[in-house]
Order: structure tokens, then C-alpha cells, then sequence
């Protein structure tokens, strides 16, 4: 708002330039008229357009026009104000004809009818007034540059269109658009559950305020592969107030969004957060500082592991005028000061709306301050194996246009993108579509494992902790915690890699998983699995499926520390906690090779154990060969599964 009204403040003090007829005037500081009465009507005009008033300055304009149809500064007044109106091709009009009256008389209109046309998609009539524009010598040099610029968004734009990327968009249907505006979907993992903003009319209790429509959060879920009728979220999420650039976190869980001058607010525009207890939202809770300040905070994206916030912001300290920044979850459950995504990604000009894609490599956000169609365009940029983020890639039109692409959202699996458009067709003036992404501009696939995770004795739900761990590296590639009502989970499996999964909560053992998902993938489908947590007490098993050795031998290999680890953890967590490791092998080879094998193995996490600050006094080991079989020998994996080491619980 405050943007436009500085526009309209540069045109009124260059019409009060013109009036002073020190830029359009002849020598001498005449107008281009002698007539009285196209005088006389001009200066209405201009105090019409002085006061704001745009319909009577059009009105006394073509009066002025009337009377002298070759009065150029009456043109070039009513150019300006049909700017104003955004009627631009009428502003174009008006503009051409005063350059077909006389074209030296100000160099600069060919600037400025060929910045409107860039604005909506005439290229290359764009690039000829350009060009008109910089062979007039000693104008602006800013508008040198501008025009220069230009030029180099009509070429690209010229080199998009004849290039088109494969992009076919396709409307969700009646079920989640209506008469109202929809936009700014936000999905989960799964994609069972799309959270999106519509503006529609406020309640009737509230018709007396300001404004007669707000913002609100609606939800569906699908069911057998349709989506069902989108519902609002209510309170305390959806309130009188506006809310929206939300996004939630791929487990569903947790919802990030914005909300604007609130009295608890810390600037015009803050991020708030809330938690799904069953199938309620906690209430809201601003994320305060360092995350929002006395500036424009807003369009939140969390990270697959819930570790990382990106967010845009005007705060000072940046590149431009808005920026992406990062903040980072510390040791303590809160997020750090926020760091700029560098120039890598901003310029001084304005990024926004970005979006971390569950494979946390591939960032999508909008630019105006890069090579592109004209207007904001959606870019995408992947991390680097240093963690850096590369240089951006334009989406690629028709995606991008000549007007504003903003927000763009992609499945986790990677092929489906879902975005806003007020395209003509729809059921209101912004709707939601999705269309099929084309192969070079997809994410890094994700698949993902849900269920339930509960006591095993009692099948209470538990709000258990996950980790999903890279068993190369032991980073953690994401982490959530069970819904504390339902114990729901979903968890990210970014493919490529291979993971330990590990559910741990307080009081209980541990489990793990181990998870495979190396090598190139059309597809994967999705894990599907409830977990049983086994309380702490003599007597249980767990079994370690993340502990591995080479065939026939008995030395640990790599991967194996990031489940030792979480075991170290549990010992120190439970400090009178006593275990004996096992070791257990398939029934290939004879009985006293294998049972020697497994002795020999459950003795090397037992001295690995003991090496990392564990008494061995709460340690004992033993192999048992084939003895104790989990599964049928018979096959491949029945095999697989009984070379296994495992711990039990001795004494606590």
C-alpha cells in the first residue's frame, strides 16, 4: 500500500514538472496549445489529478483533447492517470499517440510505453521502444540502465516462449474451489490433507467492520483419491482476523503461518505456530523473537526434520528489500537468529514465498530481482554437496508469465505441483490448480513411513520422538514427534540413501528400522507400519537392525555407529540399566562355526559399548548361533532376518 502511494507522489511531482513547463514545454515555457479552452480544461485536470480524483481528470482531459487533439501534454497527464487506474493498454494508447504527434518531444515515453507493455507480455514491441529509447542521448541515466535491463527480460522472455517447459494445470475442482478466492495450498507428506487460505465474506456479527471479507484456513482430506469438501479449521487457528501464507510441516503436525497487526504482534506482519493434539490445534503462540521483529515477517517453510525455518522478511540486514532468511532450531527447542540466504538467492530487489521441498535440497521461491518474464517469477535452486545453495533456474514459462508467479508447492514424491491462478474458467477469481512437473525442475523424490505408535502392553498412543537418521554420515534427515492424542506419525524418506528410523520415548526401549532406499527410483511406495514401544523392565528384547558386519566376519562396519550410539544414549538416560548383547545367525554352515561367529560379533558391541563410557559392569555378552531362529529359514529374507544382534534386559 504504502509502495503505490510513493508511485502516485513520482508521477505527481513529475506532473507538477510539466506544469512548470520545464520538461514538455516548447522553448520559451509555452504549452503545446494556444488554445484558451484546452488550457482551461488541462488545469482542472490537473487539480483533479492533484486531489486524487482520477474520473473527473480523464473527463476534463478529453475536454482539453477535444479542443487541441494535438495537445501532447494533455496526453501525456492522461496516459499518466490511466496508469494509475492500471488500464494499461489504454495508458499505452494515449502514450503512442503523443509520440506519434512528436517523438523528440520527450524522449522518455518510449521508456515508459515500453515498461508498461513489458508488464503485460508485449515482448517485442517492448524491445523496439527500448531500443527508440537509448539512441535519444543524455537522458536518465537510471532509466539507461532500466531500459538495458529490459531489453536483456525481452530477450529471455522471447527465448521462453519459443521454448515452452511441458505444463498442463488442472483445476482441483468444486470440492476445494468455490466463489470465494483460494490460494496458498499447503500439503502434507502423504498427501492425505491440504490446508489452504480463502477470502471469503466475514460473519454477520462482524459485516460492521472495516472490511466486509477476511482470510481464513480450510482443510480436506482425501478420501479413495478425492478430495473431499474443504471445510474452515475454526478456532483457535481461523479467527476475525486475517490468516494465511501457512505452511505445514510434512507430518502434519504443525502449522506455521502469518498474521498481520495483532496485539501481541511484534511488527506489522508475524509467524505464529500451533501443534495438532488429536484432531484439534493447540492455540496459537507467536514465535517471537529473534524470528519476528518491528518488520514484515511472513511466508513461513519448516524443514523435514523441523529444524529449519525459512521465511521471507523486510528486516534490515538484508540484501534487498524483501529477502529469504533461515533460522535454525538450537539444542534448547528454540529457533536461533536468523541467517540471509546470501546472494546466491537475494538480490536487492524483492524474494518471497519460499518453499524447502521435504528432500531438504530444493528450495522454490519467487524473484523479481532475477533474469525473467517480467513481474515476480518462481525460481528453483538445489544445495550443493558443501551445503551451499546453487544458482537459481527460472521455472520456465508457461509456468512463469508476464504477470506475478508467487507461490508454488510440489509434492513429496516429486511430480505434482500445486499453485493459485485467477486464469478465466474457474469457479471464483483465484483458484487452485496442480499440474504434472516436468522432469528437470523436480525435487529429489520422498517417500515416507506413518502409522501409530503405542505402548505395546497397554496399546496406549504415545507422543514418541523420531529420528531418521543417514546411516553414512549419521546426520539427521528428519525427526517429528507422534501425535500425543492419536500417536499418528509420518516421517520423510528422502531415496538414495540408506537410514536408520529410530522411536525412542522416555521410560521405554527404543525401536529401530532400518530402511534401504539406495540406488535410482521411478517410485517407492510408502511404509506403512505401527510401532510398538516395549516399557523399560527385565525380561524384553530389542532387536538392533542397524547393526552390520561383512559376510563371515565380525568386525563392525561403519553404518553400524548410529544405532550404537542411540543405545549409548539409552544406557546413560537409565542409568541402572544392565543388558546382555546377543548374537544370532542364519542356519548356513555348521553349528559350531556359527555359534563361534555369533559370539565373536556380540563381543564387538559389547567392547564398543564398553569404549564409549559404558561399564562393562552393566554389560554382559553371548552368542547363540542359530539357536534361536525369529523366522523361517527357508528363504532369502527369513535368513536375512535372523543374522540379527539384539539386546535384552537384565536388570533395571
Amino acid at each position: 500500500m504504502q509502495g503505490k502511494k510513493n508511485l502516485r507522489n513520482l508521477i505527481h511531482i513529475l506532473m507538477i514538472v510539466l506544469l512548470s513547463t520545464t520538461i514538455f514545454a516548447q522553448p520559451g515555457g509555452k504549452l503545446t496549445t494556444k488554445s484558451k479552452k484546452a488550457i482551461k480544461f488541462y488545469e482542472n485536470a490537473t487539480r483533479h489529478y492533484d486531489n486524487y480524483n482520477n474520473l473527473g481528470c480523464i473527463e476534463e482531459v478529453n475536454k482539453a483533447i477535444a479542443e487541441d487533439p494535438k495537445f501532447i501534454e494533455a496526453y501525456y497527464l492522461l496516459a499518466s492517470t490511466y496508469s494509475d487506474l492500471k488500464q494499461t493498454q489504454d495508458a499505452i494508447s494515449v502514450y503512442e499517440k503523443a509520440i506519434s504527434i512528436d517523438e523528440e518531444f520527450y524522449p522518455g515515453a518510449f521508456y515508459l510505453v515500453a515498461s508498461l507493455q513489458l508488464s503485460i507480455g508485449k515482448y517485442e514491441n517492448a524491445g523496439n521502444n527500448f531500443q527508440k529509447f537509448l539512441k535519444f542521448k543524455g537522458e536518465s541515466p537510471i532509466k539507461q540502465k532500466g531500459a538495458i535491463k529490459g531489453l536483456e527480460v525481452v530477450q529471455f522472455a522471447i527465448e521462453q516462449l519459443n521454448n515452452p517447459v511441458p505444463f498442463e494445470m488442472i483445476n482441483m475442482g468444486k470440492n476445494i474451489n468455490s466463489e470465494n478466492d483460494e490460494y496458498l495450498p499447503a500439503i502434507t507428506a502423504d498427501e492425505q490433507t491440504l490446508i489452504i487460505t480463502v477470502r471469503r465474506p466475514k460473519d454477520e456479527q462482524t459485516v460492521s467492520q472495516a472490511t466486509k471479507l477476511e482470510e481464513d484456513f480450510y482443510f480436506s482430506n482425501k478420501i479413495n483419491g478425492e478430495w473431499n469438501k474443504a471445510e474452515p479449521v475454526g478456532p483457535p487457528l481461523n479467527t476475525h482476523g486475517n490468516e494465511g501464507a501457512q505452511c505445514i510441516s510434512p507430518d502434519g503436525q504443525y502449522i506455521y503461518y502469518t498474521a498481520c497487526n495483532r496485539a501481541e504482534g511484534r511488527g506489522s506482519c508475524d509467524i505464529y505456530f500451533s501443534r495438532k493434539i488429536g484432531n484439534t490445534w493447540s492455540t496459537p503462540e507467536n514465535l517471537g523473537e529473534p524470528i519476528n521483529t518491528s518488520s514484515w515477517e511472513s511466508q513461513p517453510s519448516i524443514s523435514s526434520d523441523g529444524k529449519t525455518l525459512y521465511f521471507a522478511s523486510s528486516r534490515e540486514g538484508g540484501k534487498g528489500n524483501i529477502d529469504i532468511w533461515k533460522s535454525i532450531l538450537d539444542e534448547s527447542g528454540k529457533f536461533g537468529v536468523p541467517i540471509n540466504l546470501g546472494d546466491s538467492i537475494n538480490t536487492r530487489y524483492n524474494e518471497m514465498s519460499p518453499f524447502l521441498h521435504p528432500d531438504n535440497q530444493t528450495l522454490y521461491f519467487s524473484s523479481d530481482g532475477m533474469l525473467g518474464m517480467g513481474g515476480k517469477d518462481i525460481y528453483y535452486s538445489r544445495k550443493n554437496k558443501d551445503g551451499e545453495w546453487t544458482k537459481p533456474i527460472n521455472i520456465g514459462y508457461p509456468i512463469n508469465t508476464f504477470a506475478d508467479e508467487i507461490n508454488l508447492l510440489v509434492n513429496a514424491k516429486g511430480d505434482l505441483a500445486y499453485f493459485s491462478s485467477d486464469k478465466p474458467g474457474g469457479f471464483g477469481k483465484y483458484d487452485l490448480y496442480s499440474f504434472e512437473l516436468y522432469q528437470k525442475a523436480r525435487p529429489q523424490m520422498v517417500s515416507y513411513m506413518k502409522g501409530k505408535v503405542y505402548d505395546a502392553e497397554t496399546l496406549r498412543k504415545l507422543d514418541a520422538k523420531f529420528e531418521l537418521l543417514n546411516l553414512e554420515t549419521g546426520e539427521i534427515v528428519a525427526q517429528s514427534k507422534a501425535n500425543p492424542v492419536s500417536g499418528e506419525f509420518l516421517v520423510c524418506l528422502p531415496v538414495g540413501k540408506s537410514y536408520a528410523l529410530n522411536v525412542s520415548k522416555d521410560g521405554y526401549l527404543f525401536y529401530s528400522e532400518n530402511i534401504a532406499l539406495e540406488g535410482i527410483h521411478s517410485e517407492i511406495k510408502p511404509f506403512i507400519k505401527d510401532v510398538p514401544l516395549k516399557p523399560i523392565k527385565v525380561g524384553e528384547i530389542v532387536v538392533l537392525r542397524n547393526i552390520f558386519f561383512e559376510t563371515d566376519k565380525f568386525e563392525l562396519k561403519n553404518e553400524s555407529k548410529v544405532e550404537l550410539n542411540k543405545l549409548i544414549d539409552l544406557l546413560k538416560l537409565n542409568k541402572s540399566l544392565k543388558i546382555e548383547i546377543s548374537g544370532h545367525t542364519d542356519n548356513v554352515g555348521n553349528e559350531k562355526y556359527n555359534l563361534t561367529l555369533s559370539e565373536n560379533r556380540a563381543k564387538t558391541v559389547y567392547e564398543y559399548l564398553s569404549n564409549n563410557g559404558i561399564l562393562k559392569t552393566r554389560l554382559t555378552f553371548k552368542g547363540y548361533g542359530w539357536s534361536k531362529p525369529i523366522e523361517n529359514n527357508d528363504t532369502e529374507n527369513g535368513r536375512a532376518n535372523n543374522r540379527r544382534t539384539e539386546f535384552k534386559v537384565i536388570s533395571n
